[in-house]
């Protein structure tokens, strides 16, 4: 079933997310819906913030884009994160363009470090902690935030976020237009 994405302004994307328990009701379906609301917004991670849960949960998964067909392909590098948290910081800092579909229409530059040590359990309940890089980290890394009552915009130079201030507003007053739904 596909969920409805809050936007900014909501106030679940701004509290810091509860972590889950095993017992956590119909949370085998909660995440194959949060994977089929990612997909259908060609979102690449999405947290249970995301769509009104202050939980930690978070779904990731990489669709390989064709430019030539307008397409995705198959879902790679797919991963379930509860409870996750960062150990350690690594490596330098590196800009990379992100967005978010809480955030529609905004793409910013952000700083952030290219590799982490992250600690999670996944959809099966086994714990893992691992270095991590790429596309992965990155990922995390911003979907990490959410689950901390952050948005992508917070790491942003006073002055950029006042360029965007505008959209912003439109995101909170609802003035924007997206191809999923949002509540």
């Amino acid at each position: 079933m596909i969920l409805p994405i809050i936007g900014l302004g909501h106030p679940t994307l701004r509290k810091v997310a509860q972590p889950v328990t095993k017992d956590y009701p119909n949370l085998k379906e909660l995440i194959a819906n949060m994977f089929e609301t990612m997909y259908n917004a060609d979102g690449v991670g999405l947290a249970a913030p995301q769509v009104d849960l202050s939980i930690r949960l978070v779904t990731i998964g990489v669709r390989p884009y064709n430019e030539k067909t307008d397409t995705y392909g198959e879902p790679t590098d797919v991963h379930v994160l509860i409870n996750p948290e960062i150990l350690e910081f690594k490596g330098e800092k590196e800009y990379f363009n992100e967005g978010c579909l809480s955030l529609p229409d905004i793409h910013e530059d952000v700083l952030r470090p290219e590799r982490i040590v992250m600690h999670w359990w996944d959809e099966n309940w086994e714990e893992h902690t691992e270095e991590i890089d790429g596309l992965f980290a990155r990922i995390a890394q911003h979907e990490i935030d959410h689950l901390d009552g952050k948005v992508f915009t917070d790491r942003l130079s006073p002055l950029r976020r006042t360029m965007l201030k505008r959209r912003m507003n439109d995101i909170v007053n609802k003035k924007v237009r997206t191809k999923y739904r949002m509540k």
